[in-house]
Order: structure tokens, then C-alpha cells, then sequence
């Protein structure tokens, strides 16, 4: 039986974290697990009293904030496992969920990802993700499939291709990280999952979702609130996404309609909300693309 490796990554939520490790403890059933908690330098400590509490995991502290896809990362290279079973600290698992994404990607070796069904946790009827849509370059958009939508059972058929796994939920063949690299660490936050996903596919592997595979996500339905972070990195990482991996006719359509459409869009609503301060938000994420290459790990903001 192949070896899944939980890899999550925690940063200042230990409860949230705990309510994940105590999850796994009274649902999993797959018997070869090994579970890696990645601690994104959260103040204070949290790893004594969770590995104390919790000790069939492994913790591994940083001392920097590594962001998403660092302490992933960070995580990749103290796993051993067959498979690698990234999810968010603030999901909570299913029983026969991992038997369920081991099994296809046993059955296909085409496979080199795949993520479960994803509903609401506080609205468990409610689908966060039943699969993506693949990208539009031409804007940088496309669609979560299912979202929002009363789970009915209107997607639990055999397991789809589809446009990008969902980063809350994914589990990867070693052998593809091997091939296509561990995730790009260039964004920080948004955008690295599904940067990951092209790599892959580029490398030949298929993408899929299996929506007979359940998994439940404490994002909130409602949108979260607005932070000059957020918004930096959102636009920031959003051009950087297109730069690359779009061709070259795409990227510039793009540019056009980022500069010429969402740009005064975006302004006349910070404008109209009295959100002024995200203005140098939006245009120091524009000069960062101007002036860094694409694969620079400069992220252009200073944390405190």
C-alpha cells in the first residue's frame, strides 16, 4: 500500500490547526499516512504544545514566513511518502477520501494530480469547487464549477479533467514533483497552485477531480475583506501568472485589457468605497512586473 504524506501549513491559527490534526485522527481510514506540519514562524510558537498534543505528526518550524508555497515546500522535503496530500490547516477531512484519490491515481497513471470535492464547512450543502474551467488568458479568468451551488449530487460521476486543482485540496504524485519541481515560490500568496498545475500538465500529466472525494474548506462563502496585501498580491500575481505561462499574442491582448479596463475599474471603485489607500496598491504591483523578471523571488513587500 503507497505511503500519502499530509502536508499543511500553519501560520498564527493553532486552534484551526488542531480542529485539521484532530480530523484526521477520528476520520482517516487509509492506514499508511504520515502527517507534516509546516510552521510558518506563527508568534507565538505554536509547535510544543500541538506536538505534545498530536504526536503521529511531524512539526517542522520556520523561522521566516515562507508563504504558501514555501512552507509547502518546506514540507515536500521532510516527506517520504508515494503521494503527496497538500491541504489547507482550515480544511476537515472525510472518511474514505484519501482511499478515494489513491485509488485513481493508481488506476491512471496519466494522473500526476488530483483534488476531491470541496464544500463550505459552514455551510456543508453548499460546493466551494467541483473542478476549474481552464484559463482565459486573454483577461486571466475563469470559473470555479459548482461553486455556490446546493451539492445535489449533479457532479459525483467518475473523475474529469479539469482546468487546475483547487490549492486547498490536492494530493500529486512524487515522481511529478520530481519532474516538474516543487511549487514556484515566486508569488507568495494567489496564483502559485495554479502555475503549478501548467507545469505539470506541461510535463504531460493530466489534471482531474474527483467529485465522489469530499473535503470541507472553513473559507467563508461571503468574500473576505479587503487588505492592501490582498490586493497587491492579487494584482501583482495575476500579471505575473500571464507573463509566465500565457504566448506572447495573449500576454499583450491582456495587457491591454488589464491596463485599459480593470485598472480604471478598479480605481473607480476604491474611489467610490473611500478605499484610496489601495490605489498605490494596485500600482506598485504594476511596477514590480516593469521592473522584475519573471522568475524573480523578489516579492516587492516588506512584512513586519
Amino acid at each position: 500500500m503507497k505511503l500519502v504524506s499530509i502536508i499543511t501549513v500553519n501560520y498564527n491559527q493553532p486552534a484551526v490547526t488542531e480542529a485539521l490534526l484532530q480530523s484526521i485522527r477520528e476520520k482517516n481510514t487509509y492506514p499508511n499516512l504520515e502527517i507534516i506540519v509546516v510552521d510558518n514562524a506563527s508568534a507565538p510558537n505554536p509547535v510544543p504544545l500541538l506536538a505534545d498534543r498530536y504526536p503521529e505528526a511531524k512539526f517542522i518550524r520556520s523561522e521566516v514566513n515562507l508563504g504558501f508555497a514555501g512552507g509547502n515546500n518546506l514540507g515536500i522535503q521532510h516527506a517520504t511518502g508515494d503521494y503527496l496530500f497538500f491541504i489547507n490547516n482550515d480544511t476537515e477531512i472525510t472518511e474514505g477520501l484519501i482511499e478515494r484519490l489513491v485509488a485513481h491515481l493508481e488506476e491512471d497513471r496519466s494522473v500526476g494530480m488530483i483534488s476531491p470535492k470541496i464544500r463550505y464547512y459552514d455551510k456543508p450543502r453548499v460546493l466551494q469547487y467541483a473542478g476549474y474551467t481552464p484559463m482565459n488568458f486573454f483577461t486571466c479568468r475563469n470559473a470555479c464549477i459548482g461553486q455556490f451551488q446546493e451539492d445535489e449530487g449533479q457532479y459525483d460521476h467518475s473523475p474529469a479533467a479539469t482546468g487546475y486543482a483547487h490549492g486547498a485540496a490536492m494530493m500529486v504524485r512524487r515522481e511529478v514533483i520530481d519532474k516538474a519541481g516543487p511549487m514556484p515560490e515566486n508569488y507568495f500568496l494567489y496564483y502559485e497552485e495554479l502555475d503549478w498545475c501548467e507545469r505539470i500538465r506541461s510535463k504531460g500529466y493530466a489534471i482531474r477531480v474527483d467529485p465522489r472525494a469530499l473535503i470541507y474548506h472553513k473559507e467563508s462563502v461571503s468574500v473576505g475583506r479587503k487588505t492592501f496585501l490582498k490586493e497587491y498580491f492579487m494584482n501583482r500575481n495575476r500579471i505575473l501568472f500571464v507573463r509566465r505561462n500565457a504566448p506572447a499574442l495573449k500576454q499583450l491582448v491582456f495587457y491591454c485589457y488589464f491596463m485599459g479596463v480593470v485598472v480604471p475599474r478598479n480605481i473607480l471603485q476604491y474611489v467610490k468605497e473611500k478605499e484610496f489607500h489601495f490605489i498605490p496598491a494596485l500600482a506598485k504591483a504594476i511596477w514590480w512586473n516593469l521592473t522584475h523578471s519573471k522568475n524573480s523571488k523578489d516579492l516587492g513587500y516588506q512584512f513586519n
